[in-house]
């Protein structure tokens, strides 16, 4: 990776150069790009034990590679924002990456993939005050409600508090809600439209105030009707690599029609595509907005 023995140098010697660049990072004016929407790349995956993208079950294991494929991303005319957890977005600030970039930092990281206790979705990233101080955007969390696991009342009540945080900092609250079930030991989120409806009215009525609240949510049958569950604002998710990118595409673009969708996070469909580089399927997403 270009600028990685810089990259490590500031965080064996250096560590104070992370706040630094927080601190002169130039913010963006807005949170909408050049199209009037959001374009956002989302690499806050590896956090959760999730390395998975298409086929290869450690694709984003290599940080240096994936670091290299989110600065290709993030220079692509249109994208707009960045989420992540600390070690990356740190990594992107020392590397300078992130310069009029709106910036979400991912919150809540302790439901790691495939455990015991992957409902237990606590907090364990950012929060509200460390957001505010290195002067991000907003924060993202992920609520998933199980409705046979008494633990999903600790993420609900957890991601209220975080919302009225953030609201209180005049930083977005990002929430991505699903309804989940345990199918064979393993997390399956049902992704019918009226599984989506109800967790997205849940989301929409966490917290003292919704102000700052903005939806992220997965394309699924009937997405009309999601999203008119909700007044508030709403982002459309990438999701797993899909093996047939020109549906996944057709989706995306479908979802942005609707008028409370005001653009697209888009992880590892964009970072590791099937084919092509990450150049093409970034420009082709920017193509859609």
């Amino acid at each position: 990776m270009r600028d990685l023995a810089d990259l490590l140098d500031a965080r064996t010697r250096r560590p104070d150069a992370i706040a630094a660049a927080a601190a002169g990072r130039r913010r963006p004016k807005s949170l909408f790009g050049p199209h009037g929407r959001m374009m956002i790349i989302a690499a806050d995956h590896p956090a959760r034990g999730a390395l998975r993208a298409g086929a290869d079950a450690l694709a984003m294991a290599n940080r240096a590679e994936l670091l290299d494929r989110i600065r290709t991303a993030l220079a692509r005319p249109g994208v707009n924002g960045v989420l992540g957890t600390p070690d990356i977005l740190e990594d992107l600030l020392l590397l300078g990456a992130m310069d009029d970039k709106v910036v979400i930092g991912s919150m809540n990281r302790g439901g790691l993939a495939g455990t015991a206790f992957e409902m237990d979705d606590r907090f364990t990233a950012y929060d509200a005050d460390s957001i505010a101080a290195a002067g991000y955007e907003g924060g993202k969390m992920l609520l998933r409600i199980d409705p046979d696991d008494p633990g999903t009342v600790s993420t609900l009540e957890s991601c209220g508090t975080a919302v009225s945080a953030l609201a209180a900092r005049r930083r977005m609250a990002m929430v991505e809600p699903f309804i989940s079930h345990r199918v064979d030991g393993r997390v399956r989120n049902d992704l019918t439209a009226e599984a989506m409806i109800r967790a997205t009215t849940v989301a929409a009525g966490l917290g003292a105030t919704s102000a700052y609240t903005w939806l992220k949510v997965p394309v699924v049958r009937d997405m009309d009707r999601v999203m008119a569950a909700t007044t508030l604002p709403a982002l459309i998710l990438g999701g797993e690599v899909a093996d047939d990118a020109d549906a996944a595409y057709t989706r995306w673009g479908r979802a942005l029609q609707l008028p409370t969708v005001q653009g697209l996070v888009i992880g590892r469909s964009l970072l590791y595509p099937p084919s092509g580089t990450v150049a093409d399927a970034v420009d082709r997403a920017v193509e859609l907005l």
